[in-house]
């Protein structure tokens, strides 16, 4: 399996279990979280920790999600921890458009979710 979701609270994060993002992918990627969204998700992080690289048919679907998830209130979430991101993201602004974190914790905080916080008295 490529893929694989987990729910944290009301967040999804989808595991990409890829080294190269690519057109072969892209299809089965798109069809696998738009799954999720019809089931009422509208908090999601992608997980591309291990991808080296990410073509613009990959990056389009991810786009694609975005729209979706953004006309449902929510919002999508990227975790991409490579110091020099792919050339395409680059190139393409998509660095722009996307809320991307170095690490998965970051992204669940991001949407309010984290490790519990102290607080003293």
């Amino acid at each position: 399996m490529d893929f694989k979701s987990e729910k944290n609270g009301d967040i999804v994060i989808i595991h990409v279990y890829l080294t190269r993002a690519t057109l072969a992918k892209a299809v089965q990627f798109k069809d696998f979280v738009n799954e999720i969204i019809q089931a009422g998700t509208n908090k999601i992080i992608i997980n591309l920790g291990i991808c080296e690289y990410i073509d613009s048919t990959f990056l389009g679907a991810m786009v694609a999600l975005l729209k979706k998830v953004n006309t449902m209130n929510g919002d999508l979430r990227l975790v991409y921890n490579k110091e020099m991101p792919s050339l395409v993201f680059v190139l393409t602004r998509m660095d722009k458009v996307f809320k991307v974190f170095p690490l998965l914790d970051e992204a669940l905080e991001s949407f309010g979710r984290g490790k519990p916080k102290l607080s003293w008295k």
